[in-house]
């Protein structure tokens, strides 16, 4: 079965930016404590979202792919004329083959603002791709892949220690670099530890996996949990995280409390009209995505479980940032930073197959297919993963 990606470009009206109260603009990754809008999630003027029933129970896999979503693109990318295999190795092959599978792994990882260290760089960079390894894995059956995930899931289950802060930088650095490693690392184990192809699974072991679900608790408990109230997207990052540890580790009450504090900080990085302040306080085109990102990848792993309350929330405010953001990729803010040129993160390519709107549709046709970020701070392959698939 062959895939296309086809779609034209649909024009937009011109929104006009709302004035938004000046801060210290910094380079990525320095996020300052920037209130907008309250944090309490509510939202006067809004339809409310009907309460949901509350998981008891986890679907494995889980967090952003599914058994029978991983069975879809292995059987089309088995097919070597086709789109998604195409896509297959653009992206996943490609990033396993440009990266080395690390034989050592350190203690401690060193969290600093506004750059990177060399262990900050490789416990990034390691996640992704022990991601890559779990998707090709599922793709080939080749146990050789498996193994090559298993060991980098087991280095840093068996080795991480703590996180230290470089100097002169955001005392709580750490909580975030947790957070955005935590959900790539568990997508990756949920593959790993449940996904079976004929029936086979990959072969961690139980005592592997106790120490790999100790060494996300050590996330949670010592930096995510510990997130400052930023309003912004350290917070989205945060509660994102805790959704995907709390499938993973069978916890409902980890599970809930991501959801809760992901559905609490929605009006803050999104307001009523769409408008995201993130995208002219911060005056880049990456935070306001961080948000947008880990909003649609908490939303999908929720929907998997069977809620979908996080993308109906406040009348679909997730899509109404995406609208937002297909107006800022055309340039329509010119106070704010231009953003035509600049790269689009994984999230557009889920969210548009969620909601299939005129704007994802635009917004993802624009750059097609959709990589991993270079910065290793969300999952990507999501064109590989995610086009064309089926709803669950």
């Amino acid at each position: 079965m062959k895939y296309k990606i086809k779609y034209r470009l649909l024009g937009g009206a011109v929104c006009l930016l709302f004035a938004v109260c000046a801060v210290q603009c910094s380079k990525p990754k320095t996020d300052g404590p920037v209130n907008h809008g309250n944090n309490t999630g509510t939202d006067p003027g809004t339809t409310p979202t009907t309460p949901t029933t509350p998981v008891t129970s986890f679907i494995h896999p889980g967090i952003l792919n599914t058994q029978a979503g991983l069975d879809y693109i292995r059987t089309q990318s088995a097919d070597a004329g086709s789109g998604r295999y195409a896509d297959f190795n653009a992206t996943v092959v490609n990033y396993v083959n440009k990266n080395t599978v690390p034989t050592t792994f350190p203690a401690t990882v060193v969290a600093k603002s506004s750059g990177s260290t060399p262990t900050e760089t490789q416990i990034k960079s390691n996640a992704t791709l022990v991601y890559a390894l779990a998707l090709r894995w599922a793709q080939s059956g080749n146990a050789t892949y498996a193994a090559q995930a298993i060991s980098i899931l087991n280095g840093w289950a068996y080795n991480f220690q703590q996180y230290t802060i470089d100097a002169g930088s955001n005392a709580n650095q750490s909580d975030l670099e947790a957070a955005w490693v935590a959900p790539t690392f568990c997508a990756a184990a949920e593959i790993i530890r449940y996904y079976k192809i004929n029936g086979v699974g990959a072969g961690w072991s139980d005592a592997d996996i106790a120490l790999f679900s100790d060494f996300l608790n050590n996330l949670k408990n010592n930096y995510i949990n510990k997130t400052p109230n930023y309003s912004n997207n350290w917070n989205v990052s945060a509660a994102y995280a805790k959704i995907a540890i709390g499938v993973f580790l069978n916890s409902t009450s980890v599970y809930q409390s991501g959801v809760d504090a992901l559905k609490a900080i929605m009006p803050s990085v999104i307001q009523a009209d769409g408008t995201m302040p993130e995208l002219c306080v911060r005056n880049d085109c990456v935070h306001y995505q961080y948000s947008l990102t880990g909003l649609t990848y908490g939303a999908e792993i929720a929907r998997i479980q069977g809620d979908n309350s996080i993308y109906t929330l406040s009348n679909n405010r997730i899509s109404a940032g995406y609208d937002y953001m297909f107006n800022a990729y055309r340039d329509q803010y010119p106070s704010c930073s231009t953003c035509s040129t600049k790269p689009m993160y994984g999230g557009i390519e889920v969210a548009n197959r969620y909601y299939q709107s005129t704007d994802t549709k635009a917004l993802r046709a624009m750059q097609p297919p959709v990589n991993v970020p270079s910065d290793n701070t969300f999952l990507g392959f999501t064109t590989y993963t995610h086009y064309g698939v089926p709803l669950q």
